[in-house]
């Protein structure tokens, strides 16, 4: 059996290397080029779920990360936007 997924991923730039993270799964991984990075990431997700399904945990750990079940498949949280927000900080010195 195969779960056809659409997770969503923000590849970040960090100095020389290049972070894929996504919050559905509160998963990250990095990589010197963004292919690499996305490439990592793809890996990741399956060996996340591997290890989910060996140890009996996939429906607790989804249900954890807010994801929905429905019928025998498998919903992400729907991401409603992604923003950059200015926000001023006030420092206590």
């Amino acid at each position: 059996m195969e779960l056809h997924l659409k997770i969503p991923v923000t590849i970040l730039k960090d100095g020389q290397m290049y972070v894929a993270y996504s919050p559905v799964l509160d998963l990250s991984t990095y990589g010197k080029t963004f292919t690499i990075a996305q490439k990592r990431f793809t890996e990741a997700v399956e060996i996340f779920f591997e290890e989910l399904e060996s140890n009996g945990t996939t429906d607790e750990v989804l249900q954890n990360l807010g994801w929905l079940k429905s019928h025998k498949s498998w919903m992400p949280p729907l991401q409603v936007g992604h923003t950059v927000e200015n926000i001023s900080v006030p420092l206590v010195s």
